[in-house]
């Protein structure tokens, strides 16, 4: 039996946030990858663009969200990395952004 998708509850692509697991429009989402933080070690960074090749993961662009996927240690498996990431770069930006993020 086929799936029904209702087209009227998210307009757009819908993506999962790594943090509190809710689905949400692509849109309202922070999309996020593999990069390089300061020192040149593997690092999770914020593509706010989502322009940045290769495979990545998407969280609500709040410190709650931030918070429980560094809890729970999601940025390495969303992104397939096994190796040791910073968040930093991630946390740094939220912290930058507008307080209506919070």
């Amino acid at each position: 039996m086929a799936r029904e998708h209702s087209s009227s509850a998210c307009p757009g692509p819908v993506r999962t946030c790594v943090g509190c697991r809710a689905r949400a429009a692509k849109a309202e989402l922070l999309r996020v990858t593999v990069g390089s933080d300061a020192h040149g070690h593997p690092a999770v960074v914020p593509d706010p663009l989502g322009t940045a090749p290769g495979r990545g993961a998407h969280v609500h662009p709040t410190t709650e969200c931030y918070d429980l996927a560094v809890r729970r240690k999601a940025f390495g498996r969303a992104l397939r990395v096994t190796t040791g990431l910073s968040s930093a770069p991630v946390g740094d930006y939220l912290d930058t952004a507008s307080p209506t993020n919070r």
